[in-house]
C-alpha cells in the first residue's frame, strides 16, 4: 500500500452516512490539472477495501480546504447525505474553527473582520478590499489570539463565510501572514509544501441522525505544529 493511501488513523468520524479525514498538507481534496490523485479517490478507496465493494463506493465531496492546509475534510457516502450537507455548507449551519500559526502578535487579540475578496483564477492568489468592489465577495471571520510559544502566535479563527483563501488573506491583511505562507507575505515558503493552517473543528447537527457532532483533528506531527496541542483546552 502507498504511504500516501487513506488508513484508519486517518478517520477522524465515520458512520454509515458521512466520513470525515484529517487532510495531510500537500494532499488535494479533488482532481486538478497537476495529475496528483486527489483525496476523495484514496477515501473511496478507503471504504471498497473495508466494506469489499468490488465496484467502488460513492463518495460525494462536501467542501475542500487548499492543498498547504491540514485538518478536517468531510465527505458524503450517500446522496441523500450530500444534498443535506451541501445545503447545511449554503446555510452556514456549519461551525468551523481553524488554527493558525503567525510570528506578529496581532495589535487587537480578538476581533471580528470583514473584507470583500476577489479570487484571480489565473494566478491562484485572492486579494482582500475593506470596501465592496465590483465582482467582490463579502467574506467575515472572527478570531483570537490563544497562546504563544518561543516566539510563535496561534490564533483561532472561526470564518463565518467559506472564501477561496479567506483566512490566508484575511490573516495578512491583519499584519499577521500564516507561517510558511509566502503566497500571502510570510518572507519564505515552507520546503514540506504546507502552511501552518489547521482544520481544527468541525459541529454540526447530524443531517439524517439529528444529533450534534463535534469532530476534532489531531494536529501534523511534524515536529513543530504538535508543540501548540498544549493550548488545546484554552
Amino acid at each position: 500500500m502507498p504511504v500516501s493511501d487513506i488508513t484508519d488513523k486517518d478517520i477522524l468520524y465515520e458512520d454509515n452516512h458521512l466520513i470525515a479525514v484529517n487532510k495531510r498538507a500537500g494532499d488535494i481534496v479533488q482532481v486538478d490539472d497537476t495529475g496528483d490523485e486527489p483525496l476523495d479517490e484514496k477515501v473511496k478507496r478507503y471504504i471498497a477495501a473495508k466494506y469489499n465493494k468490488p465496484n467502488g463506493a460513492f463518495l460525494g465531496v462536501v467542501h475542500r480546504i487548499d492543498r498547504p492546509v491540514s485538518g478536517i475534510v468531510l465527505f458524503a457516502k450517500t446522496s441523500k447525505a450530500l444534498e443535506r450537507v451541501n445545503l447545511m455548507f449554503k446555510n452556514r449551519e456549519m461551525k468551523k474553527t481553524y488554527w493558525a500559526v503567525v510570528r506578529k502578535r496581532p495589535a487587537v487579540e480578538q476581533g471580528n473582520m470583514v473584507h470583500w475578496l476577489i479570487k484571480n483564477p489565473q494566478k491562484n492568489v485572492t486579494k482582500a478590499y475593506e470596501k465592496e468592489v465590483p465582482g467582490s465577495q463579502r467574506a467575515e471571520l472572527n478570531y483570537k489570539l490563544i497562546g504563544e510559544l518561543n516566539g510563535y502566535y496561534l490564533i483561532e479563527v472561526d470564518p463565518i463565510t467559506g472564501r477561496p483563501h479567506q483566512i490566508r488573506v484575511q490573516l495578512s491583511t491583519l499584519g499577521c501572514p500564516i507561517v510558511g505562507d509566502n503566497k500571502y507575505g510570510y518572507p519564505r515558503g515552507s520546503l514540506k509544501k504546507s502552511i501552518c493552517l489547521h482544520a481544527r473543528k468541525l459541529s454540526f447537527i447530524h443531517p439524517v441522525k439529528k444529533e450534534p457532532v463535534n469532530i476534532f483533528a489531531a494536529l501534523p506531527k511534524d515536529g513543530f505544529w504538535e508543540k501548540f496541542e498544549v493550548f488545546a483546552d484554552k
